[in-house]
């Protein structure tokens, strides 16, 4: 009973085993891959980095997110145009940046 149960399952896996791992493929096929995901966090991680250094208060609550292609994208506040310019350019100085879209909004008393 027990061989018969177990050659069962084996032929049943080395029938369905390589559609299953097909079907597995497929699915993760639209996910970036673990290194380029990697990639992107440093050049966000950065880019963080470099505005946290610039000690500029003005700059206030800019998130960066940055895609598999390097394109950064900066969202949130400033006070000033001239911080949000600031932000940006420090963006565009980064090493592995291909562009950068500046979504940021000015807010005075943020």
């Amino acid at each position: 009973m027990k061989a018969t149960f177990a050659t069962t399952c084996v032929l049943l896996g080395t029938l369905f085993g390589p559609a299953v791992v097909v079907v597995a493929q497929d699915s993760d096929a639209d996910r970036s891959h673990p290194a380029a995901f990697v990639k992107d966090s440093a050049i966000t991680t950065k880019i963080k980095t470099k505005l946290a250094a610039e000690h500029i208060t003005s700059l206030g609550r800019i998130h960066v997110d940055t895609d598999k292609n390097g394109v950064v994208w900066l969202t949130g506040s400033a006070r000033t145009q001239e911080a949000a310019d600031k932000a940006a350019s420090i963006a565009r100085e980064t090493e592995g940046v291909k562009a950068v879209h500046s979504k940021i909004k000015i807010k005075k008393d943020d």
